[in-house]
């Protein structure tokens, strides 16, 4: 294959939901150019783009696919993307590289969940689209109400490029309003008959050219002084002017295939070669400090690597673009993330699972190479001394947590290799040990996102899981004073153990100086405060150890090991086990013995007082609470604040933006288990959230309740 030059590339991602006809968009396009000699099908399994088992087995993607073909003297490369949310991750890669996305429309159904998913992303990305009605043989599919749909959501940026003189079984037909042509196809598609619009579609095909001439000229003055001065612009006119609407989204063209029999799909490709923008022609990629490195032939060579995946029989695939001159096969470059040099001994032109090998890739092209050293995803790859490093991807925060366990222990190890291989290509998928909670937690989009790590936990890796909800990190705190005292006495022979603590326990509040006068039972216990100790706690909060000691009742050299013991029951809370916090500890008085008296007797009866009075001390068990942010389609507001209300959230406010209704609350982490998958259900997959730490709160009792009765019962078993 030939090298081409960065103004005769074209890079897309294949957008939409899942079942909207990527896939078979795909192997249209690398049929039109000549890469496949016969169209496969979805049901088949026999697609270039949906090659992994697990695809088959799901029958829909679940890995981003990059693929390219050759048409009109361009280059197009472009990457199918999963349609299903929880896979989102594929799609803030590839539109952080890409220059353009084909946003597939199912016309029967319209917009759905995946294609608005996909616009959210597009739109943080600045990405311009090309709409693409599919389906338009289907005996349901109503192109004028899906264009009303769309422009309901986007207004009058959807612009008609093509339209469909009949939708249904008999669609065979489209008017091409750019070109004033009517394309014509046979029953098995593939090349038009390019026919004059017939008298009948005329004044249709008038009015939206004139429309499509207004929106084109109206994106650069020039033109439209021309417009002003003609009355119409010519055709390389009107795509210089649809490329300029392109870039600044401001024009959204909309075309009419049906991938299925091959018909649209050369008359799309050629306008992708004529008039979507070229990688040089967007803002480019960033460095991390913020400057931008010129997408030039001329430059220092920089690869980004944007995408990372595993296969059999070949190992790491490394997917990158270059970013700015060329790179050769051989050619040694400079990871700038991990400081260490790298050869790219081959590198590959990547259509599915097929890789063509290529000696050059110029600036603006994707390739991919294999067996790097340190490269992994979001890593930057070039010439010595160039200095060079791209900002990252930044990808979606989890939506769902499970605790995954293997089901035989000997298992452990093998799981946290497995999970790290899952991570090498989808960095959506995160985990972490908790020790707090004593469970290996697992991170991710949603339940399709984890049926997929189970599926190769099942059938690649051969390893028995169990997935279950999460423990919750309870914190435990008290609300009023307390006071205690605890003897720890033990002779066995010998030396024994004398230890003798007494101590007053009482809330933490910020700003608050410890006090000198207690009263418990109608008595007042005045204090001494010698000695001061704040102590930051790693789970959050603070411990306040005071001495007020007099008369030497117990030994300076103790204080230590009865904070050790107060911090240990901190770190094991007397209530359900979890961590205490914002406690204010008084050590006033205790006992010592001349020869029994050492650090663990004074350890166990801080210990032990300390627990003792904790109990006494209105305990309380504390809930983390979340900031969460709801977006709803507007139809969707009542059934959403219903469920909400179940989970226990507090309503904070609502706003309308866009055709949905954002609804913001507090609620605790407890009852969010699953939200995704309601939330999806309750919406049909419409509804997104986010969600942040706020602070802890008080359980109600009657949680409280539940939590002690259930904590008891644990105790019981063990």
């Amino acid at each position: 294959m030939k090298a081409y030059k960065t103004e005769d590339i074209k890079n897309l991602a294949l957008l939409g939901n899942a079942g909207c006809g990527k896939t078979t968009l795909a192997e249209a396009m690398l049929y039109e150019g000549g890469v496949i000699n016969r169209r496969g099908e979805v049901n088949a399994h026999n697609t270039v783009s949906d090659y992994h088992p697990i695809e088959h087995e799901f029958e829909n993607s679940v890995h981003p696919t990059l693929l390219y073909t050759e048409f009109l003297g361009k280059k197009i490369n472009f990457i199918d993307i999963p349609g299903m949310d929880d896979f989102s991750a594929a799609a803030y890669s590839a539109l952080n590289v890409v220059s353009t996305g084909v946003l597939v429309i199912n016309t029967p159904n319209g917009i759905e969940a995946g294609a608005e998913n996909h616009l959210h992303i597009s739109e943080n990305t600045k990405t311009p689209l090309i709409f693409v009605a599919n389906h338009l043989d289907h005996e349901n599919a109503n192109f004028d109400q899906m264009i009303d749909s769309t422009r309901a959501t986007l207004g009058n940026r959807v612009t008609i490029v093509q339209y469909p003189v009949t939708t249904g079984p008999d669609f065979n037909q489209v008017v091409d309003v750019l070109k004033m042509k009517m394309y014509q196809w046979g029953p098995d598609g593939g090349t038009p008959e390019i026919l004059d619009i017939p008298a009948s579609e005329m004044d249709k095909a008038t009015e939206l050219h004139n429309e499509l001439v207004e929106k084109a000229a109206e994106n650069d003055e020039e033109l439209m002084e021309l417009y002003f001065d003609k009355g119409s612009l010519s055709e390389d006119e009107m795509r210089s002017g649809m490329r300029l609407g392109m870039v600044d989204r401001s024009l959204f063209p909309v075309f009419c295939v049906c991938a299925k029999k091959d018909m649209g799909v050369r008359r799309l490709m050629e306008f992708i070669g004529n008039i979507v923008p070229s990688p040089n022609e967007l803002q480019q990629r960033k460095l991390e400090e913020g400057k931008e490195v010129p997408m030039t032939t001329d430059g220092p060579t920089s690869l980004f690597v944007f995408k990372t995946s595993v296969e059999s029989h070949v190992g790491e695939i490394i997917y990158f673009k270059v970013q700015s001159g060329k790179v050769t096969e051989g050619m040694d470059l400079i990871n700038t993330n991990k400081r260490s040099k790298e050869r790219l001994g081959q590198l590959y032109a990547v259509a599915g699972k097929n890789r063509t090998k290529v000696t050059e890739l110029c600036a603006g092209d994707i390739g991919a190479t294999v067996k790097l050293k340190d490269t992994r995803l979001n890593h930057t790859l070039t010439e010595k001394d160039a200095e060079i490093k791209y900002a990252p991807i930044i990808f979606p925060e989890p939506r769902h947590i499970v605790a995954l366990s293997a089901q035989n222990e000997s298992d452990d190890e093998k799981v946290g290799e497995a999970l790290h291989k899952l991570q090498y290509e989808d960095p959506t998928y995160q985990s972490e040990y908790s020790r707090e909670l004593k469970q290996l937690l697992l991170k991710c989009q949603g339940e399709y996102h984890i049926n997929a790590l189970k599926w190769y936990f099942d059938h690649v890796y051969k390893i028995d899981i169990e997935l279950k909800s999460p423990k919750i990190a309870y914190r435990e705190t008290i609300t009023k004073a307390a006071t205690a005292n605890y003897r720890h006495k033990k002779q066995s022979g010998g030396s024994g153990q004398f230890g003798e603590v007494h101590l007053i326990i009482e809330p933490y509040n910020e700003g608050a100086e410890p006090k000198n006068v207690f009263h418990f039972d109608g008595k007042e216990q005045k204090l001494n405060v010698r000695d001061v100790q704040e102590h930051p706690l790693p789970w959050g909060g603070k411990l306040i150890f005071c001495n007020c000691i007099v008369g030497g009742s117990i030994d300076a050299r103790f204080l230590p090991a009865i904070l050790k013991g107060i911090m240990e029951k901190m770190e094991e809370g007397p209530l359900t086990g979890s961590y205490a916090r914002d406690i204010v500890v008084y050590i006033y008085d205790g006992k010592m013995h001349p020869v029994d008296s050492n650090e663990i007797s004074f350890k166990l009866a801080g210990r032990n007082a300390f627990s003792m009075a904790f109990k006494d001390a209105g305990a309380k068990i504390l809930e983390p609470i979340y900031d969460l942010d709801v977006w709803v389609p507007t139809e969707r507001m009542g059934d959403v604040m219903s469920d909400l209300q179940g989970r226990r959230a507090m309503i904070m406010g609502m706003d309308s933006q866009k055709g949905y209704e954002k609804i913001s609350c507090k609620v605790p982490i407890k009852e969010m288990y699953k939200y995704i998958t309601s939330l999806s259900s309750i919406t049909g997959g419409r509804g997104r959230f986010e969600m942040k730490y706020d602070n802890y709160e008080k359980v109600p009792q009657e949680v409280q309740d539940e939590l002690l009765a259930a904590y008891e019962a644990e105790l019981v078993e063990e």
